[in-house]
Parts: structure tokens; C-alpha cells; sequence
């Protein structure tokens, strides 16, 4: 078992990394820095400059805003501005009415508000806010993760609100150095009651998925997998009803449904991805509840270990990243060892490595079903004892390399490729 010290250090990680979220992450992240710069304004704000990173600006362009109906960052500040509060962090507006809603609108039609790239940053999650009204200026920063918030003049971290999660804390911010092999002994081995906080992603994220079906979001790709021709092609089938539920919640959440999900490490549909599938595996293999839960912590928990070395955004698609935790999670409930939990990992990154983030919308629901997909049929082939060998592609004898080798070519190598996708997105926007 792991000692006793280090499983607090990781649970407070996971307290922090994993938290509700409504609505995608990066226009909420913008949404929650203006609410705070307009705390600290004392009053609406009659100009709002936006200064935003590459990434922020690429995964909030195309993206449903929670309850209005209306996509990309303009509504999300409108509304930081007016009825944001701080203290709900990616929560941040879930105050909304139909009266602000139409408030908000009628606050962009004052041309308000300004939005801009940040000019030579490394940092690629990075919002900056500036409110002024009258003579007084104020402005916030949150650098480095969704709710960091930091100084303004110093970089260093500002004090925060208190979370309204219910996994979170106010723990440290260090996030304690994982390796493969201890995110399995910490999953598999820590008592019980001390990780079964983690069956609150089952709570949120599967009943998005049912939220979901009683609307028509996005691309509807969850209730198109329910219908009688797909049920012809795919059956009625386990398979088929994990692409559906982990689809479901990703339509409801990149078409702007007020529903909250829980995120993970930033990212509501890797908190989906993470979650889902591995909740309706553990339901239909008539998996016990103690298997599920271990099963949830190794999903997340190996996700949040693939973001410290490949950061919080990048150019690889985080489903990538969620779907390797969700292959490790379902393995384990199809009786799978550490070996076998090893063998799915190296099958996934040698399938799904370099796939591309071109922004959150609707379509990352298609993404989402390729990474399940690509999870179910890993943790079939690690149950039958096939891996693919260190002879091939990036795939390396050591499993952490291997997780290695996926992530410094999507941390580093990738950065020309998310320029050049920064570039078609906003070249095809101004047309």
C-alpha cells in the first residue's frame, strides 16, 4: 500500500484536478477572470480588454455558452461581467436568467468589449483581463490552469475563493510526481473510504449523458448511435452503449447545455472520457461498486499523470489522453494486472498519438467516440495478452517512456502544427 503521507498528497490532487465545471472550460476560465476583475472594479466595467493565449483563444472559438444559445467568447465575458461570481469558479455563471441573458446581449451591442492574442508568451494557458471604468483600471490573471488565478505584476499566485466543488479543497498547489506504477498501487490498494469521493464524476458525468437525450445538441452523434439503423450495424451492444453515453454528455456540453460535468485537469470532456465508459463497462460487466470506484481512480488519476508532462493544453487532443486512463479503468474491470493495464497503455499510444486539438465544438464528440473506441479495443487486446512491441513506432519497453514519447510530441513537437491550426481556424473565421 502507499504510504499514508503520499496518498494525502494525491488526493489533494485529485481534489484539485478534478472539479464541475459547466459549459467548456476555456470560455469559463475567461468568464471566471472577469468576474474577478470586476470584483476588484467595484462596478460594471465600461471597457474589458481580453488578452488571451494561442490555445485559449483556438478552444473558445467555436463552443456553445451555457444557456444562451450563442458560441465563442464575447457572451462568456459579457456575462463574466455582469452576473459572474468568482467564488463558483468554472461554475462561474451558473446564476444565469433570461433577463441577464438579454442584459449580456445588450451589453455587447455597446462594443464593449476587446479580444486579442497575447503577444510573446510561452505560458499557453494564459487570460489576462483588463476592466476600467472612469479613471480606474483593474485587471486579473489566470496563468497555468483554469482556476489559477495569479499577480498581476509578479506572476506569482494570487489567493483564491474558496471552490464550490464537492471533491474540492484547498489543498497545495505542487502537484506530487506520479509514475504509471503508482497510480496503479495508489488506485488498487488505498482503503476505500478515503478515494470513494471519486463515484461523484459517475454522478455528474452519466447524468449528463441522460440530460442530454431529452434535447437536441450539437451534432447529436449520442442519440444517433441509439437509433434502430446504427443498433443494426453496431448491435445492442456494450460497445454501443458506451459510445452513446460518453457521447451524449460531450454533445449536451459543446452544444451549451446548463449542465455541469466534472472536469478533469482542466477539460470537462476528459473529465467525460475519464468517466463514462468506464462507468457503463463496470454497469453491464456487473462489476461490483468497491471495482468501479477503484476502476474510476485509475482512469482519472492516469489522466491527470499524462497532463503534468504534456500540460494542461496542447496540440495533441486531450480524448487522447482520457481515453488512455478509460482503457487502463476498464481493463482493470475485465480482471487485468498491472502487466495488462501496461500492455493497453502501449496499444493506445501507439494508435492514437498525434491526433489533433483544432479547438472544443460540437464535432469533439466524433473525437471522443474514435479515443473510446480505440480504449475498448486496447483493453481487449491487453486481455489477450497482445502489446505492441518496443520494435514499433514511439512505443517503448518502459511504459512511463512510452507515455513519455506521446507527450513531448505533443507538448513540443506539435507546437508548429498548433500554430499552423490556430492560423486555418481564425483565417477561415475572418472570411
Amino acid at each position: 500500500m502507499v504510504d499514508k503521507e503520499i496518498r494525502e498528497q494525491i488526493i489533494a490532487m485529485v481534489h484539485r484536478e478534478v472539479v464541475p465545471a459547466i459549459g467548456c472550460t476555456e470560455p469559463m476560465c475567461v468568464a471566471l477572470c472577469t468576474a474577478k476583475a470586476t470584483e476588484k472594479l467595484g462596478c460594471r466595467p465600461e471597457k474589458i480588454e481580453a488578452l488571451l493565449s494561442a490555445n485559449i483563444l483556438k478552444n473558445a472559438m467555436g463552443v456553445g455558452i451555457p444557456g444562451t444559445g450563442m458560441i465563442g467568447l464575447p457572451i462568456a465575458i459579457a456575462l463574466g461581467a455582469l452576473i459572474g461570481k468568482s467564488e463558483y469558479q468554472l461554475e462561474v455563471l451558473k446564476d444565469l436568467t433570461p433577463e441577464s441573458l438579454e442584459e449580456g446581449k445588450k451589453y455587447l451591442t455597446e462594443n464593449r468589449i476587446f479580444i486579442k492574442q497575447k503577444e510573446n508568451i510561452t505560458e499557453k494557458l494564459y487570460v489576462e483581463i483588463i476592466c476600467s471604468a472612469g479613471d480606474k483600471k483593474v485587471s486579473a490573471v489566470i496563468a497555468g490552469g483554469h482556476t489559477h488565478f495569479v499577480d498581476p505584476c509578479t506572476n506569482q499566485p494570487a489567493s483564491l475563493a474558496p471552490c464550490s466543488s464537492p471533491l474540492a479543497s484547498q489543498p497545495s498547489t505542487i502537484d506530487y510526481p506520479l509514475n504509471l506504477r503508482l497510480v496503479y498501487d495508489f488506485a488498487t490498494t488505498t482503503p476505500l473510504d478515503e478515494i470513494s469521493f471519486i463515484l461523484e464524476t459517475r454522478t455528474y458525468n452519466m447524468n449528463a449523458a441522460r440530460e442530454a437525450l431529452k434535447g437536441n445538441y450539437g451534432h447529436n452523434l449520442g442519440k444517433s448511435i441509439e437509433r434502430p439503423l446504427s443498433k443494426g450495424i453496431f448491435g445492442n451492444s456494450i460497445y454501443c452503449h458506451i459510445i452513446s453515453r460518453t457521447a451524449s454528455a460531450c454533445d449536451a456540453r459543446m452544444g451549451g447545455a446548463m449542465i455541469p460535468v466534472m472536469s478533469n485537469s482542466g477539460s470537462g470532456n476528459q473529465g467525460i472520457c475519464a468517466t463514462n465508459p468506464v462507468c457503463v463497462y463496470a454497469k453491464e460487466n456487473d462489476n461490483t461498486e468497491e471495482e468501479l470506484i477503484r476502476a474510476l481512480m485509475l482512469s482519472h488519476l492516469t489522466a491527470i499523470y499524462i497532463k503534468q508532462s504534456l500540460g494542461k493544453l496542447s496540440a495533441l487532443c486531450g480524448c487522447v489522453v482520457a481515453s488512455i486512463g478509460s482503457s487502463c479503468g476498464i481493463t482493470y474491470l475485465m480482471g487485468g494486472d498491472y502487466e495488462r493495464i501496461c500492455y493497453s497503455v502501449k496499444n493506445m499510444v501507439a494508435n492514437l498519438t498525434g491526433m489533433i486539438c483544432d479547438g472544443a465544438k460540437p464535432s469533439c464528440s466524433l473525437k471522443i467516440t474514435s479515443g473510446v473506441s480505440t480504449a475498448l479495443l486496447s483493453s481487449l487486446l491487453a486481455m489477450e495478452g497482445k502489446c505492441v512491441s518496443s520494435s514499433e513506432g514511439i512505443v517503448d519497453d518502459d511504459v512511463d517512456k512510452s507515455i513519455h514519447n506521446l507527450t513531448i510530441i505533443g507538448a513540443d513537437a506539435m507546437c508548429k502544427t498548433d500554430d499552423m491550426v490556430l492560423n486555418i481556424m481564425t483565417s477561415k473565421d475572418a472570411k
